[in-house]
């Protein structure tokens, strides 16, 4: 089933009646099963939302995601009891061998690597070098071909209404990091609720390490599917003049959720795609499998 997507950027109350999620704005009132809700993005400093409200979905498996005063995601809230055998899932991943990490961190920037590629190929209809790139990536990529092949895919991605080439990324950074900052954090939060959904715990990374990310294994999963919001940035700027992060752009990048993607023998949407790859690695954690199951971002059809 997919889940709706709620984004509130006005003042309003968030309650909860009879398990439905209960918003009241000022000139209007409206409910939602809290079954069919996977994500809810607060942009607005004067939001209520009661705390019996906030358990019901968190329990839901529901991620509820908090903005800054710039409008971009700064934190969320998730279920720590999401899985019947959470501790035994916890003492795998945090037994997990140093050369276990090193090889899931080597697919994983391969798979990373790849996707970059196809869309480059995709949207200037130019052959390149990341699939060679991809082939050199060693155990825990020790020579760095993430970043070699990161410089070359944004020294060659088009920014269609600027006329020209080349993209600087930047954290922080106006148009269109803007825009991909936000497709990023949405990204993010949905990578951290599906493995929070699969019972492991988002701090513990198989790569990042920083002491003060408390989402260290969620921006570790989520480095492939990144080309996916590229995309959508790309097909956003040409379609639109506008640089502001406004709500129909906000709107058009929450749409990454629900966006197709390929697994061998099967199609899901983004959302339920991630699922599966949070449980193929709680799998390698336990020694069930040796790889991620991660899907192809798009059909072989759609890159010819």
């Amino acid at each position: 089933m997919i889940k709706k997507t709620l984004l509130l950027e006005n003042k309003s109350s968030i309650t909860i009646k009879n398990l439905q999620l209960v918003i009241k704005t000022e000139t209007r009132e409206s409910s939602i099963p809290i079954e069919d809700i996977g994500f809810v993005v607060l942009d607005n400093p004067e939001i209520y939302l009661s705390l019996p409200a906030m358990n019901f979905l968190i329990e839901n498996n529901t991620a509820i995601i908090i903005c800054s005063k710039n409008h971009l995601p700064n934190g969320m809230f998730l279920n720590l009891n999401s899985h019947h055998i959470q501790q035994e899932i916890f003492r795998n991943q945090i037994e997990a061998t140093v050369p276990l990490k090193k090889q899931l961190w080597q697919q994983t920037i391969v798979e990373k690597i790849q996707n970059q590629g196809i869309l480059l190929e995709k949207i200037t209809s130019e052959k390149n070098t990341f699939n060679f790139l991809a082939s050199k990536v060693l155990s825990g990529d020790s020579t760095n071909m993430e970043g070699v092949a990161a410089q070359q895919y944004w020294k060659h991605f088009p920014q269609p209404n600027l006329q020209y080439d080349g993209l600087k990324r930047e954290r922080y950074g106006d148009y269109p990091n803007n825009f991909l900052n936000y497709g990023y954090a949405i990204l993010r939060a949905a990578t951290a609720r599906a493995l929070s959904g699969s019972g492991l715990l988002n701090t513990l990374g198989i790569h990042h390490k920083n002491k003060y990310n408390a989402f260290a294994l969620a921006d570790d999963i989520m480095e492939p599917f990144r080309p996916i919001v590229d995309e959508k940035v790309y097909t956003i700027m040409k379609n639109h003049n506008e640089q502001e992060l406004n709500t129909n752009i906000k709107a058009e990048l929450l749409q990454v959720l629900t966006q197709t993607v390929f697994f061998k023998d099967e199609k899901s949407p983004l959302m339920v795609a991630l699922q599966k790859t949070a449980s193929s690695l709680q799998q390698c954690y336990t020694g069930n499998r040796k790889k991620i199951k991660y899907p192809k971002l798009w059909n072989s059809m759609d890159t010819e």
